[in-house]
């Protein structure tokens, strides 16, 4: 009697009949799920365990089950690495066995190189330097023909496979003194030499300005890395200070702030990272962005 007193349980709201569970005053409604939704339920479970069997899917302790296909997708990869290289071998072995000039002599390496080296530089140098090289605060512009440690090919290769400032052994490593927080200038005379920056650069100064007394500081302390004149030098990567391009900025508290603190940001070496075919190709490529030298 008490099961058909269940089936006659209808909830006075909805007009469903319940199925005789409550907790706490609340009723469980009799709404099965509907009988496709089921199938498709469980065709998904045997779907999965098909799945499980037939591809790599169950951890071990130091792999993981191959599957009765035999199928892997890191294979996979390899295999269509292996089709690619195969399509560009001749032109990869041209390059390998070339020497940058004579890359850069051959219409059709150097077609193939700056293609190549473009894809690679939006893989490993757009994050800092700008999906088109235009770089920013404290990334060099490489469109704009002024190179810090030069723009020659040489140079360039240098720079991407040994890094500036990286851990590399063979690495390019030139830095700003800080100044003032080493206690080597202090803060007037550090205000001095940026007005006399300013100056040099045909920036505005202050009518103020004791010039003179920036100019003695900034031969004392300056002119061996920038020159006298401001020209730069790029054996230490000193940038040149006189031609409107700035690295982190030209107003007065930008550069009072590299007098005060240094500057010394680094490039990381992709000589590790990258083989020797794409190193080239990144200089052939970063060489025609700027013009080169």
């Amino acid at each position: 009697m008490a099961s058909q007193d269940h089936k006659k349980d209808v909830d006075k709201v909805t007009g469903v009949s319940t199925t005789g569970h409550e907790w706490d005053g609340i009723k469980e409604l009799n709404n099965p799920l509907p009988r496709w939704w089921l199938w498709v339920f469980y065709a998904s479970i045997a779907f999965a365990v098909l799945y499980m069997f037939a591809y790599p899917a169950i951890p071990l302790i130091s792999s993981s089950t191959t599957g009765l296909l035999g199928w892997h997708s890191r294979a996979a990869v390899v295999t269509d690495l292996e089709a690619l290289n195969e399509t560009r071998g001749s032109n990869f072995a041209a390059i390998r066995e070339a020497e940058l000039d004579e890359i850069m002599a051959d219409a059709q390496m150097a077609s193939f190189a700056q293609a190549y080296g473009a894809a690679a530089f939006g893989d490993n140098c757009a994050g800092c330097h700008g999906a088109g090289g235009g770089g920013g605060p404290g990334y060099p512009n490489l469109l704009d023909d002024d190179w810090l440690w030069g723009g020659a090919l040489d140079d360039i290769h240098q720079t991407v496979a040994f890094g500036i400032r990286s851990t590399h052994d063979e690495t390019r490593f030139g830095a700003m003194p800080a100044f003032v927080r080493d206690g080597i200038l202090d803060r007037d005379e550090a205000w001095a030499a940026t007005d006399y920056v300013r100056d040099m650069a045909g920036l505005p100064v202050a009518d103020s300005t004791d010039l003179a007394f920036g100019e003695e500081v900034y031969v004392a302390n300056c002119a061996a890395c920038h020159g006298e004149g401001g020209e730069g030098m790029r054996a230490l990567g000193a940038p040149n200070l006189v031609n409107g391009i700035w690295l982190y900025g030209s107003d007065r508290e930008t550069i009072y702030e590299g007098v005060v603190n240094g500057r010394g940001a680094m490039m990381p070496h992709f000589g590790e990272r990258l083989d020797d075919v794409t190193i080239k190709s990144l200089t052939v490529y970063v060489h025609a962005l700027g013009g080169g030298e």
